[in-house]
């Protein structure tokens, strides 16, 4: 079965929804196929996955930078995932949206180069996965504080657990 894939308000974002099959045994969930994710129209060439095991109410970002692509998924648990158009030279700079992903929906969100993202874990504890496009390099990396209210980005908490640089921003 093919992958689904559902343009969003924000150019270049992409809501993906993979083929699950469910049993009596339990799910199987083909994350990515290069072949099909190609037919689908994402042509990117992924390098790096990464991992972050989360409690509740972490928030981690908003970060990005003007290179990577991020293929954004939630392999335990659930998080509210905010994507920002960082792009000061878009039309649509300082414009987000918001996802609900889970273990349940299996969603996936592709985010383009020069947008930002951010999660807050709304489940006891979350698994976020991403693959990532380029190699991480710190020293690119754009950091913009939750709650800047230049965006009135909305975060179902006031009181979210941050690191040091999510505190600060940019």
């Amino acid at each position: 079965m093919p992958i689904i894939v559902e343009a969003t308000e924000l150019a270049g974002v992409k809501l993906v929804k993979p083929y699950v099959f469910e049993d009596h045994r339990g799910r199987y969930i083909e994350t990515y196929n290069a072949r099909d994710y190609r037919q689908a129209g994402i042509d990117v060439d992924f390098v790096q996955d990464d991992i972050s095991v989360s409690r509740h109410n972490v928030l981690r970002g908003i970060h990005g930078d003007s290179t990577t692509w991020k293929l954004i998924s939630c392999l335990q648990g659930s998080f509210y995932l905010v994507v920002l158009n960082y792009d000061r030279e878009s039309e649509q700079f300082g414009k987000w949206l918001s996802f609900s992903l889970s273990e349940h929906n299996n969603w996936q969100v592709l985010v383009p180069p020069r947008f930002g993202n951010g999660h807050l874990v709304t489940s006891e504890r979350a698994v976020f996965h991403y693959k990532q496009s380029t190699y991480y390099c710190r020293e690119s990396q754009f950091t913009v504080k939750w709650n800047d209210p230049r965006f009135n980005i909305w975060w179902p908490t006031d009181r979210p657990i941050l690191s040091q640089r999510d505190q600060r921003g940019e």
